[in-house]
């Protein structure tokens, strides 16, 4: 029995060795390629360019460069798209939660079946694609001129993430018990004292996750905010489609690498900052007790 234990611990953690290999590498080769020149990371006559920097150490007179950096940044000034993300993730993140807790616990407590076919509808909306609910919203806002406004996108984007952070906080809300609020109803609190000092403390892992997933959806939205925003107006995903180029106009690869590494690195430090309120939030929405 022992024996077979161990082979199921190797192989489980050789499984997980070879998947972190697998999900890390790309994603360290292309910082590493960021400091190089194109003539390097994109090099056909030897990968191993990517890796000693020869045509970098020509160019620049040393194997690393920030030239990438410097170039989307400054040169095409790539700070204007993060602070833009930053806007709109922030935005759409506070008023899905928002509405979200409210609107979810409303639904988990209440008794009627109408709060049944809310949902359902929540998820037909939320199932359609989002292509389709943009091209519904482009007329109208020509027609008034808010088309490539920052504020218009959050609209778009709140009313395409509602539906999921509705369903979501909804399951977690359902794991709490009604005791606590009744409880503290009881003890002279109103409904939302209740909602906001009792049941709010105890579902905050569960907020944290959903929030996550509402950051996710804002923050590498491609689709809406390249139809929404115009070209002085973008978020850092179409910023970085532009940096590639079309067939008409020739890009430049390695900004659009140095932004790529630019865009991820904050997701990484988000996900570690969270990591403990995400689990407990995933596990406590996976079980009713």
């Amino acid at each position: 029995m022992n024996k077979k234990n161990n082979w199921l611990n190797i192989l489980s953690l050789s499984f997980i060795i070879i998947w972190l290999i697998l999900a890390s590498v790309p994603f360290l080769w292309t910082l590493w390629g960021s400091f190089k020149v194109e003539a390097d990371f994109f090099s056909k006559q030897d990968w191993r360019n990517a890796i000693f920097g020869v045509r970098t150490l020509v160019e620049t007179g040393g194997v690393f460069t920030l030239n990438g950096y410097k170039g989307a940044w400054i040169q095409e000034e790539f700070w204007r798209a993060a602070l833009n993300t930053g806007i709109v993730t922030v935005s759409v993140v506070t008023i899905s939660l928002t509405l979200g807790t409210l609107g979810g616990y409303a639904l988990a407590r209440s008794g009627f079946r109408y709060a049944f076919w809310i949902l359902i509808a929540a998820l037909i909306f939320r199932a359609m694609p989002h292509i389709t609910l943009v091209s519904g919203y482009l007329l109208p806002f020509f027609e008034l001129g808010l088309w490539g406004h920052l504020s218009t996108t959050i609209v778009v984007l709140v009313a395409i993430n509602q539906p999921f952070t509705l369903w979501m906080l909804h399951s977690f809300f359902l794991t709490i018990p009604k005791d606590l609020d009744e409880s503290a109803m009881v003890d002279g609190c109103t409904r939302f004292q209740a909602f906001r000092h009792v049941i709010i403390p105890v579902m905050w892992p569960g907020v944290i996750t959903t929030g996550l997933f509402s950051f996710l959806l804002a923050y590498n939205d491609f689709a809406i905010t390249a139809l929404l925003l115009t070209e002085t107006n973008q978020t850092m995903v179409p910023k970085i489609a532009g940096f590639l180029g079309s067939a008409q106009e020739q890009g430049n690869v390695m900004f659009a690498v140095a932004a790529v590494v630019s865009a991820t690195v904050p997701l990484f430090m988000l996900v570690l900052f969270f990591q403990r309120q995400i689990v407990s939030g995933l596990t406590a929405g996976a079980v009713k007790g």
